[in-house]
This record gives structure tokens, sequence and C-alpha cells, in this order.
């Protein structure tokens, strides 16, 4: 799962590839699932998905009336529970539910997130985009490790994204407490996070035969862009003058079924059988960046993101945090 394990394996699949054609020929009869963020964007469809295919899956909720409306269309065995990756009393309360409920976790979707938000501080002072992408995802995957050792072969995928190649970990001050805070910067961290977690959570796997991933879904308009101005979003390149999709955006950008596309191939794909802790793109793995290419500086995988010691650290580390919150 080191840097030399970065290398495509040409999957059959692309860029635009469906949600449904990633799972053509899968069957999840049997499966029990929990997708964080399973009622918007991406999370949605991948939920939409798996359900399509007969697996059981569990949504942590937020907001339990926005969760129902949009969750009231979609067909399959789907449960609803309450979660606030934000609050640990609300994500322990949630494993003690699941420990309670379910006889394995077979996958786990770490789905939910938030993105270039304003400075704020959440739990016991810990940056806020840090403390939900990364410390909330993390305290829900060890509350419920005990159920995916109880599954055969479980896997939990780790929504990063392109965005860690705007900033490893600020080891020396990932709260921003002495560092002035850029919300991208601060984004970048998160990213960069999850990429090291699903690195250091597959060698933890291993002697359950378990698989963890880090994906990057790709480009695509969904409520994680929230925060985000009109103007930021024309400045970016992603919106023209007249609030619209650029053409930058239609040619680049997937819809969301697209972008659920990499996350079930990562939680699916026989094809990633021996290949732990990887990070994906485009339904396949991701090569490293190519940095003397400017025309494809954002695709590929930054050294930082997949190194092991650095994913030991960022794993010891976060263990503190939990243990000292």
């Amino acid at each position: 799962m080191a840097i030399s394990d970065q290398v495509p394996l040409h999957s059959g699949f692309h860029a635009k590839s469906t949600a449904a054609e990633v799972l053509e020929n899968i069957n999840l009869a049997g499966k029990v699932a929990i997708v964080t963020g399973g009622y918007s964007g991406i999370g949605l469809e991948t939920v939409r998905a798996l359900a399509s295919k007969g697996a059981k899956i569990i949504v942590p909720v937020r907001d339990e009336a926005k969760a129902n409306e949009a969750l009231a269309g979609v067909a399959g065995d789907i449960a609803t529970a309450p979660m606030d990756l934000a609050d640990l009393n609300s994500v322990n309360r949630f494993v003690a539910s699941m420990q309670d409920t379910l006889p394995q976790l077979d996958l786990l979707i770490n789905n939910a997130g938030v993105m270039a938000s304003p400075e704020s501080k959440i739990g016991p002072g810990w940056e806020s985009q840090f403390g939900i992408c990364h410390m909330g995802h993390f305290a829900l995957t060890q509350g419920v490790y005990s159920l995916l050792e109880k599954a055969t072969a479980p896997r939990v995928v780790a929504l990063s994204s392109a965005a860690h190649k705007n900033s490893d970990i600020l080891w020396d001050d990932i709260n921003f407490e002495q560092t002035p805070y850029d919300k991208w910067r601060a984004y970048g961290q998160a990213k960069t996070a999850n990429a090291l977690f699903a690195n250091a959570l597959s060698r933890r796997l291993k002697d359950t035969g378990g698989l963890a991933f880090s994906v990057h879904p790709g480009g695509i308009f969904t409520p994680l862009q929230r925060h985000l101005p009109k103007e930021e979003m024309i400045a970016l390149g992603w919106l023209g003058e007249d609030g619209e999709p650029s053409e930058l955006a239609k040619a680049g950008f997937k819809n969301t079924e697209q972008g659920a596309s990499t996350t079930l191939w990562a939680a699916t794909s026989p094809k990633l059988s021996g290949k732990p802790g990887v990070y994906c793109e485009d339904a396949d793995i991701a090569a490293m960046t190519d940095r003397d290419n400017p025309a494809v500086r954002f695709k590929g995988v930054d050294a930082h993101a997949c190194d092991d010691d650095s994913a030991e650290r960022l794993w010891d580390l976060s263990v503190s945090l939990l243990e000292s919150a």
C-alpha cells in the first residue's frame, strides 16, 4: 500500500462510468452497509446503487426530515439512525445502536464531509473540516470495527479528493492555532487525512481479510459547495458569469451517478484484492501525480497522501486525540 502500489489497473471503466455500470455484475444480497452522507449528492446515489444490488443500508442522519424526503423514492432495505459527525457523543450513540442491531458490517462508506467552510472549531477544539471529515469518521470506524471483523472480507471506503494536493497534514498546527486559517488548506489537510486513514486501516484489517481504500470522486456539483459563494465558483472557473456551469465544468465535471462510481468500484471490485490502502479515481487505482505536466496536475495522488509512515503517524495521533477528547 505504499507509493509503488499506485499503478492503474486499466479496470475497463473511465471518468464518466456510472454507478450502474460499475455494479453490473455485482450481487450484494445479505451484505450490510453504512453510508455516511447517504441522503445527499453522491452519497444518495451510492445508497441507491447499493440498495439496487440487494444490500441492507443504514444511513446516519443529522437532519431526519431532510433524509426521509431524499430517501423516500429510493427502493430497497434502507434504514436511518441519528448521528452528527461533529458530535462525538452522537457518534458514540450511533455506534452503540449499531452494535445492538447489526450482525456484521460488510461495507463502511465514509462519504460525508464539509468543504472550504468558514473557520470554526468542534468537539475539544478541533478545526472543523479535519474534525468532521477525519476525526468523526475515525471515531465511527473505531466504534464499528468489531462489526467489520465479523464480516467476510469487509471493505471501508474513505472519500478523499484531489484537494489533498492543497496540503499535507499540518503536523505542528493541525487546528490552525498559530497558522492563519485558509479554508482550502484546511480542506486539503482533511482530504489528505482521509487518504492516510485508509492506508493505515488496511494494515489493521489484514487479519480479517478486509480492505480499505480512499477515493477521489471527481468534480461534481453537489451540496458540498454550499459554503462557496457564486463569485468564488466563477473565479475558480466552475461557473460562467451567468452563474451556469462553465464549459470547463461541462467537460470535466461528473453527474452524481458518475461521481458515485469510484466509491462503488472500490467497495466491490474483485480487481482490488491484494491492493490494500490505495487511492483511487475514475474507477481505477490512481497513478502518482505527474508534476511535470500542468495539464493533468489535478489527476493522480501526491506522495504525501500515500506515505505509510505518515499514515501510521496520523493513526497514532488520532487515537490520542480521541482518548483526550
